[in-house]
């Protein structure tokens, strides 16, 4: 049985079409993450997922309970972590997971909730004096009560520094160990290419992609990124790597006399060709895989917000 199952969902905002006949199936013990730009249209999913909206047409299902239906058996199995979360100021965190315990009549230890998710010496203190990191923390540690079958994380890893995304990196792949299936949004490309089994690209409401992330490569024919440096880059320059044949991508690094190509395996070498028909003076360059990021603006055509 599928974990997440959606079928032929559309909903429609007036004349906006925020979904468009999307067809989704997560499987039962995957971690899959869930992208697109600003505006695509996954909270819209998420949201038909936890019931806060009624799909126009078709139908979402969380272990085979239908959201809209059934929501009460739907949620039974799900833990959330939402992106617009909010803490009650008057309550400690201590007593928010103890509030979560109650509420799924669990028999989790609420200090070893606190202890997994970084606050536990912070657990008597107000929440209304936590960071926005902290904060974060506290609802991800209330998603975990109960260990639910299935944990939805719409942006998990914002409002965390480096440290803190990392710790949420090892309990998503804590809880994928202990047999929960994640289902999780993010724009932070390369936390979802370290642990996601599969990805899945929204793109103006339609689902442009799904696959693993080297599936996703071969269908980009290989997604060869080639890192060139040149005497000097212009917008001349681009051009010309944008209108050779099998060049998919071609954008300035952070290095302004350095561009990142992405290209078809077969097209290294007509590149380099391109660059010195073009009389430009090839400095350096070296190859690697495409990573989610670039095929990230591939699928979507634009960048990765």
């Amino acid at each position: 049985m599928a974990a997440i199952e959606v079928n032929g969902v559309s909903k429609r905002y007036g004349s906006l079409l925020a979904l468009d006949r999307v067809d989704l199936a997560v499987e039962e013990g995957e971690i899959f993450g869930f992208l697109g730009p600003n505006g695509a249209g996954k909270s819209t999913l998420l949201n038909i997922l936890l019931d806060f909206a009624k799909p126009t047409h078709g139908s979402a299902t969380i272990f085979g309970a239908d959201c809209q239906r059934n929501p009460v058996a739907a949620r039974e199995h799900l833990g959330v972590l939402p992106e617009g979360y909010a803490v009650y100021d008057r309550l400690t965190g201590r007593e928010h997971i103890e509030y979560a315990i109650r509420s799924k009549n669990a028999d989790d230890d609420p200090v070893e909730i606190l202890r997994r998710v970084g606050i536990r010496e912070d657990g008597d203190r107000k929440a209304s004096d936590y960071s926005k990191g902290m904060a974060q923390r506290l609802v991800l540690g209330m998603a975990l009560v109960g260990e639910p079958d299935l944990l939805l994380l719409d942006e998990p890893t914002s409002g965390l520094d480096p440290n803190g995304a990392a710790e949420m990196r090892r309990i998503i792949e804590e809880e994928n160990e202990r047999g929960a299936t994640i289902f999780f949004s993010s724009h932070i490309l390369e936390q979802v290419q370290a642990v996601c089994d599969r990805v899945a690209i929204l793109q103006g409401g339609e689902l442009v992609a799904v696959d693993t992330i080297q599936g996703l490569r071969d269908s980009l024919g290989g997604g060869t990124k080639l890192i060139i440096t040149v005497d000097e880059l212009s917008p001349a320059i681009l051009d010309t790597l944008r209108g050779t044949e099998g060049v998919e991508t071609a954008r300035p690094a952070e290095d302004e006399s350095t561009v990142e190509v992405t290209c078809t395996n077969d097209a290294k070498m007509d590149v380099l060709v391109a660059l010195h028909g073009a009389g430009v003076d090839v400095v350096n360059f070296r190859t690697e895989e495409a990573s989610l990021e670039d095929m990230f603006i591939e699928y979507t055509g634009g960048s990765r917000q």
